[in-house]
């Protein structure tokens, strides 16, 4: 006997074998004709009238762009969305393999993606927030988090998420299935089939929907997926038969139940709110490999993940940035780099000046103190020389976030002086070389042009 439809069978649809509704709102004809199958008591109920939450996605897609720098996302960026709904066999469970879906993709993200060219964000079912917590996910989650991985809210922020979002990790659940009915690249971390009603339209986008391979590189399956993605059919066709209708025939349903007259202004949905910027500054200590490219131009790749092993392939040289505000205390004293942010007048650090003066006086390894004024631009302090300001350079970069963090130019900069043979002569003529004609940072396939003057006016 083939399991209940969740949702259509009887035991959620009747009460001593009458419907327990007076209208059963579906939002396509094929549910229509499962619920007709499934039970054809409940039938009689049944108006089509649309999906509004899948509405107010498409009416707010012109403000993607808005929603992915709420979130901290940079032009140059991929946002990569990590889903999970309630079961068991769901990517926050074990995916129906006996093993820790998220805990190993999350240990992966911090070793292969780097922090300037990544965004990592997870949205998690609210039965998963009540069933063990908010503290508990939130513990659970506090090392990625610390590496910049952003916690949307279950019940506020996770339509405009999906929105922003490049690519979205998933399973079963209906967030990965608007995922992909918005055209957006998924990759199935967990596809239970047995768990579905086999002709349900979520099944034949679990057959066809690319699935994630536990044993291959995370990066290169991410890259591929975007660069090759056409999206299914299925979803979009499915998801809503009338898009753009729900709030006109909602009201109408409503209002007949009620037996009132509408009321004569048009019908609408709430729009979805702009969120709570959320910067994403990652805490752990980045491993930077940088690499001096030619006159002035240097590539950089930050990660927030454990230092590369000995042996282990990579072009260039490593060097350490930590944030003042680790909880790797240790590392501070190990660092080449050490960085914050915060307004340049927040009068608890004096001021960009006095700050980085007190952090090379506190930590003798460090070469370089940053302190991140804006999106575009920070102080930085070269040990034994008066403070500069970092800034991008005039054009698309400029004044707004189309660059990386600034803490990135930074990294550059520290790469381009130990370059410099010993002596410091040599290194003095480097950093007025980098003072007199920039430099230019590549981080991916991007280039940032970068000035650096002295901090004026003096403080």
């Amino acid at each position: 006997m083939p399991a209940p439809v969740f949702g259509l069978a009887p035991e959620w649809l009747l009460s001593q074998g009458a419907p327990v509704a007076d209208a059963l709102v579906l939002s396509h004809p094929e549910q229509y004709e499962r619920l007709r199958i499934a039970c054809p008591e409940a039938a009689p109920t049944a108006v089509l009238a649309g999906d509004p939450c899948f509405d107010r996605m498409l009416a707010a897609r012109p403000y993607r762009e808005r929603f992915r720098r709420a979130l901290g996302v940079r032009p140059g960026q991929q946002l990569v969305l990590l889903n999970s709904t309630w079961s068991s066999e769901s990517l926050f469970g074990d995916g129906g393999g006996g093993g820790d879906v998220v805990a190993a993709l999350l240990d992966r993200v911090s070793a292969e993606f780097p922090v300037d060219e990544y965004r990592f964000a997870a949205v998690l079912h609210p039965n998963i927030w009540h069933g063990h917590g908010p503290g508990q996910i939130r513990a659970w989650l506090d090392r990625a988090r610390r590496g910049g991985l952003a916690l949307i809210d279950p019940l506020k922020g996770w339509r405009q998420a999906l929105l922003a979002a490049d690519a979205v990790i998933g399973d079963h659940g209906s967030v990965t299935y608007y995922a992909a009915a918005l055209g957006t690249p998924v990759l199935l971390g967990a596809a239970p089939l047995d768990a579905l009603d086999p002709d349900a339209p979520i099944s034949a986008f679990m057959r066809e929907a690319p699935r994630l391979d536990p044993d291959a590189s995370l990066s290169a399956q991410i890259d591929r997926l975007i660069r090759r993605h056409r999206p299914l059919s299925g979803p979009a066709g499915f998801t809503t038969s009338v898009p753009g209708e729900s709030a006109v025939r909602l009201r109408r349903l409503f209002y007949s139940m009620m037996g009132a007259p509408e009321p004569g202004w048009p019908a609408s949905l709430k729009p979805l709110p702009l969120p709570d910027y959320e910067a994403g500054t990652a805490t752990l200590p980045f491993h930077v490999l940088s690499r001096v490219l030619g006159p002035g131009e240097v590539a950089v790749s930050r990660r927030a993940g454990p230092r590369p092993m000995a042996g282990q392939d990579h072009d260039g040289e490593l060097h350490v940035a930590v944030h003042e505000d680790t909880r790797d205390v240790d590392q501070l004293d190990l660092a080449d780099v050490i960085f914050r942010d915060g307004a340049p007048d927040d009068p608890r650090f004096g001021s960009p000046s006095v700050w980085t003066a007190e952090v090379l006086r506190r930590h003798q390894g460090c070469s370089l103190a940053v302190y991140v004024t804006g999106p575009s631009t920070c102080v930085v302090r070269v040990r034994g020389e008066e403070p500069l300001r970092v800034v991008a350079a005039p054009g698309a970069d400029a004044g707004d976030m189309s660059g990386p963090d600034p803490a990135a130019y930074a990294s550059a900069l520290y790469a381009w002086l130990a370059t410099a043979s010993p002596g410091a002569a040599t290194a003095d003529r480097r950093l007025g070389q980098a003072m007199a004609g920039g430099l230019s940072v590549r981080t991916g396939t991007r280039l940032h042009r970068v000035r650096i003057v002295p901090l004026t006016p003096p403080e």
